[in-house]
């Protein structure tokens, strides 16, 4: 049971108050984790990356383990957004946490498309704009990598939408800040802070790449420091909040995150190692206000102490 229940763990990520700050990363969650964790107990619901027509994915092997993470090239295997909408969105809605539905596409176009096909749904609660993907009509570089684009692309889902978007951003970016800056002005209402970094391992007796597609996305515990380097960047520049991403594991971590300047925190990596990672989060979170006398988690967003 989580202790400290007078503790006000509500939070607001742009328009959507979650009772908890604590959510699944993309990818990392699914129906099968219903034996495992009571999904009531989750701040909100984030499935795997959805697209316009089912996918495959990548080819194998997908993952691989580093020291302190791990590498991932799923390929956003997809089942498509017409199964999304007719299985898991149902399946989703019985739970009480609001529905975040991740989207991927290959152009600006397609993700307008699947934003307003989500978007008749009264059971999607808000859209996260997956803008690490691959721009198929932009020489393949990812749309989150260029602020004119990033711009267009959200302003193109924001005149499709009501819901609240979250632009998740791609932390293999010279200045984060200035995507951050580009997406808020074109109407996101929060932002994810961020995806998997870009890597890729060697196996030293076969000289092949662990990954099938040679390079892959760097999660895991390695690469919390590089996240909570750009949350307190992106905390400096923009007035949405932030949703921190990349390597949180323990309670300390997500405050960690939330110091440098994150209303809300996602965990995944971590929910590989331990299914109920995240209830043990909310837990060790508990402790620690306990500990400190707190009795508001927003008490801990932006508040760390530099000079």
């Amino acid at each position: 049971m989580i202790r400290g229940s007078f503790i006000n763990k509500r939070v607001d990520i742009g328009g959507l108050v979650l009772e908890n700050p604590i959510m699944p990363a993309s990818g990392t969650f699914g129906p099968e984790m219903e034996s495992v964790i009571d999904f009531n107990l989750l701040g909100a619901i984030v499935p795997k990356s959805i697209t316009l027509d089912p996918r495959s994915g990548n080819k194998t092997p997908r993952v691989c383990e580093t020291v302190a993470g791990m590498i991932n090239s799923i390929g956003i295997q997809s089942k498509g957004i017409q199964y999304y909408m007719d299985h898991y969105v149902p399946f989703y809605s019985k739970f009480t946490p609001p529905l975040i539905s991740s989207l991927s596409a290959d152009s600006i176009d397609e993700f307008a498309e699947i934003a307003h096909i989500v978007t008749q749904s009264d059971d999607v609660a808000a859209i996260e704009l997956n803008i690490s993907c691959p721009n198929l009509k932009g020489n393949g570089l990812a749309f989150g990598m260029d602020p004119e684009v990033t711009f267009k692309l959200i302003k193109e889902v924001r005149a499709v939408t009501h819901k609240p978007i979250i632009a998740k951003l791609s932390p293999n970016v010279t200045s984060i800040q200035e995507i951050a800056l580009a997406a808020e002005e074109a109407g996101s209402n929060s932002l994810n802070v961020a995806n998997t970094l870009l890597a890729m391992s060697i196996d030293v007796h076969t000289r092949k790449p662990k990954i099938g597609n040679v390079m892959g996305g760097l999660s895991g515990p390695a690469i919390k420091p590089v996240i909570i380097r750009m949350i307190y960047q992106v905390a400096q520049v923009v007035k949405i909040p932030i949703i921190g991403c990349g390597g949180v594991s323990s309670g300390e971590d997500a405050i960690e995150m939330m110091l440098a300047g994150a209303s809300a925190v996602q965990v995944g990596t971590s929910s590989f190692i331990q299914p109920d990672a995240m209830l043990r989060i909310l837990n060790e979170i508990d402790s620690y206000m306990n500990q400190h006398e707190m009795t508001d988690v927003r008490d801990l967003i932006g508040k760390i102490e530099i000079g």
